[in-house]
């Protein structure tokens, strides 16, 4: 990767971190709103190696976590899982196409939502199954909306050379 393509991608994923604490609050119901990190983080994890992916999830979580203290590390092993996890099957799901990879981003958000719920262990009962069968995937399918419009708008600027159709 030049060092302009790095640049750009920087700025994409400069803008991801902006949007989630600019435009996310505006958006409704936490619990459903697009996760623009999560997005920044796979876009990255993509790109790179597995370790680097767990150790982006892992910082990014942490940071989460400390703004959230309520299950301090949750965030953080979901995002180490999840991280590592984006950049090990890269190979096999980022096939530059679009919808492919927005399905990844939404079966991603859903592991990462799935993980840090059942490791908080402060939902039981039907608080949880809401949460993990109704709220994670409503989440889970805005953010793979939002990293398909990030994918569509900024297919330059992340190197993407895929469409949409399959």
């Amino acid at each position: 990767m030049s060092r302009a393509a790095a640049l750009r991608f920087a700025a994409v994923l400069l803008l991801l971190l902006g949007l989630h604490f600019a435009v996310r609050p505006s958006l409704g119901d936490p619990r459903v709103a697009p996760d623009f990190v999560l997005v920044a983080v796979l876009f990255l994890a993509i790109r790179t190696r597995p370790a680097v992916g767990a150790a982006v999830g892992f910082l990014v979580g942490l940071a989460l976590d400390a703004l959230a203290p309520t299950a301090f590390g949750a965030a953080a092993l979901a995002g180490t899982v999840v991280g590592y996890l984006a950049g090990w099957v890269k190979a096999l799901v980022f096939a530059d196409n679009a919808l492919m990879t927005a399905l990844f981003v939404l079966a991603a958000a859903w592991l990462r939502d799935v993980i840090q719920t059942v490791s908080a262990n402060q939902l039981a009962g039907g608080a949880l199954r809401w949460q993990l069968l109704v709220f994670s995937p409503l989440a889970a399918l805005t953010t793979a909306v939002a990293a398909l419009v990030m994918l569509l708008v900024f297919r330059r600027w992340l190197g993407f050379r895929g469409g949409v159709a399959a």
